[in-house]
């Protein structure tokens, strides 16, 4: 639960119903992460130009345990932002991008971006249109000449490296997808 919620007005006077609006969006991320300590919000009006009308300036620091989210919003080149209350939904979800950001590295649910298998051809059927691709764990995997991506099936030799997308299909494991490795590339070693 928030224990302090800090807003501040800058060239501009109090609003109560910009205030309201910063409650609505303060709830929602709460929602989303229920141990935000304090946030305190700046809304600053520049000086009115010409040119560009006012452009609101929005600041967000938002106190978590172990952390502080800061989301300092310029004003943008589009005109959107002479609106108060679309310079305030902006900060806001960037607000919520940079806490989901956090949230995720504190659980250590950072992307792995998984390498896909990896085998050798060990098998052709060139009349056939099909050959078998053998894993470093010694299973046999099926792949049809349709699934070749980057190159031509006639001219693939055994020993070939490649890298493949598995499934299972009606007689077992099955390469949907499979790509050609560079010819300079060790699998196995730099993977």
């Amino acid at each position: 639960m928030i224990n302090t919620l800090q807003i501040n007005f800058r060239n501009m006077p109090p609003s109560a119903a910009v205030e309201t609006r910063i409650r609505k969006y303060l709830d929602k991320i709460e929602r989303f992460y229920n141990q935000i300590i304090s946030c305190h919000v700046t809304i600053e009006a520049p000086h009115k130009h010409h040119h560009h009308g006012n452009l609101y300036h929005i600041r967000i620091r938002i106190s978590v345990p172990h952390g502080e989210i800061v989301v300092n919003r310029q004003p943008p080149k589009r005109q959107s932002h002479q609106d108060i209350y679309v310079a305030i939904r902006d900060a806001f979800n960037a607000a919520k991008r940079e806490l989901n950001n956090f949230v995720s590295i504190r659980r250590h649910e950072t992307k792995n971006h998984a390498v896909p298998p990896y085998g050798r051809v060990t098998a052709l059927f060139l009349d056939e249109g099909y050959g078998f691709i053998e894993t470093p764990d010694g299973e046999e995997i099926y792949f049809h000449q349709n699934s070749l991506l980057n190159g031509d099936f006639g001219q693939l030799d055994i020993g070939r490296e490649v890298r493949f997308t598995q499934e299972i299909g009606d007689k077992g494991p099955q390469a949907s997808v499979v790509r050609l490795i560079g010819k300079h590339h060790l699998v196995g070693n730099n993977i």
